[in-house]
């Protein structure tokens, strides 16, 4: 019921905001938001609020996990870099989406939680790996679309070269200490167009992998 009521009330909020686009809304509902909040906020799972998870981490509120999703344009055969895993929630609908992804956390304690939540729901095309992405992903090729959660102060040079040409990069910027932006970076050759998107409550980028959790 949760699941029925917290997606219908979700879509409502999103067409209100010209959200409409089918297959990323079927994706969104084929993806049991509640699976992946943890247990005493299953209520809030589809509400817009920011709801805390393992290791000091956080799930944006749907609404903007949504709202990034949708300007990311993902099609079928794509290939898509999520760097910071979180609980998996946007890595599992990217899914349904892409042909491929590969999402990375520096949190062994994430990166296995979301690992069983997608052979939970049987999507065999999205992997999980603990690695530092303060670099991106090298050794993997490039990248059709790149989905960044952690804010970096400047933009990451490195993901040009991992992202293809005609390809689409959405990350938080931090433009104070206190603001941080959400940013789309469409490449054209060797060139990219950014478009301030909106602002979002991401955390600064931490480098390196966790050392226990």
């Amino acid at each position: 019921m949760i699941e029925k009521e917290g997606f219908a009330a979700l879509v409502l909020r999103l067409r209100a905001e010209g959200i409409s686009d089918i297959d990323l809304l079927t994706a969104v509902e084929q993806t049991p938001r509640s699976q992946f909040v943890p247990s005493q906020f299953a209520n809030d799972a589809y509400s817009s609020r920011t709801i805390p998870i393992d290791c000091g981490s956080f799930m944006e509120g749907a609404d903007m996990a949504v709202k990034m999703l949708s300007r990311l344009q993902v099609k079928p055969g794509h290939r898509v870099l999520e760097i910071g895993t979180g609980s998996g929630f946007t890595a599992a609908v990217l899914g349904r989406m892409a042909e491929r992804v590969v999402s990375i956390d520096r949190y062994k304690t994430l990166v296995q939680g979301a690992q069983k939540r997608m052979e939970g729901l049987g999507l065999r095309n999205v992997v999980t790996r603990l690695a530092d992405g303060s670099n991106g992903l090298t050794g993997e090729g490039t990248f059709d679309r790149i989905l960044i959660t952690a804010a970096f102060t400047t933009f990451p040079r490195f993901m040009a070269e991992q992202l293809v040409s005609g390809g689409v990069l959405i990350a938080p910027l931090m433009v104070d200490e206190e603001r941080c932006i959400m940013m789309r970076l469409s490449k054209t050759g060797s060139r990219f167009e950014r478009e301030d998107i909106f602002e979002a409550p991401y955390l600064p980028f931490i480098p390196h992998m966790a050392r226990h959790i």
